[in-house]
């Protein structure tokens, strides 16, 4: 409280609870969420952002467009398409959906999300293995979400 007196302004503030400047309110999505990010025991609602369990700006936009992507396939009668786990989308939603509820924490991306690697690989050259595996995958997810009478989105 002293310290925050010597703010200009702040000399006659009242504080009402110290401790509490950031609060992350999320739902335990691997109970509750399907991998389409629809609520379980609600099918037709979906779930998007820092609520539904990711953490950062990033994450919590790629996990809105992919619920606005399933919820507008849901709409037309689309079948709905996860992205691969080796993407970063995918990575998001199997830490999402996947997680063991006792231990589920809000998460930002990164390639402890991702599967292992089937080959082992030097350190230094993971991440660019990892980068190119995901652009291949995301391009053949591109394709059965574009192709065939399934059409766009």
């Amino acid at each position: 409280k002293r310290i925050f007196r010597t703010v200009p302004g702040l000399e006659q503030a009242e504080f009402v609870r110290l401790g509490s400047i950031h609060r992350n309110t999320f739902i335990c999505a691997p109970e509750l969420l399907d991998q389409s990010l629809q609520m379980k025991e609600r099918p037709g609602l979906f779930l998007a952002g820092q609520l539904s369990g990711v953490e950062g700006y990033v994450e919590s936009a790629a996990i809105g467009l992919l619920a606005g992507l399933h919820a507008g396939r849901l709409l037309r009668g689309r079948l709905l398409h996860v992205p691969p786990a080796a993407t970063a989308h995918g990575a998001l939603i199997r830490h999402l959906t996947e997680t063991a509820p006792g231990r589920f924490q809000p998460s930002n991306v990164n390639f402890g999300l991702f599967p292992p690697l089937v080959k082992k690989i030097r350190k230094k050259e993971r991440g660019l293995f990892r980068a190119e595996q995901a652009l291949f995958e995301l391009a053949a997810w591109q394709n059965r979400l574009t192709q065939g009478k399934e059409g766009a989105l």
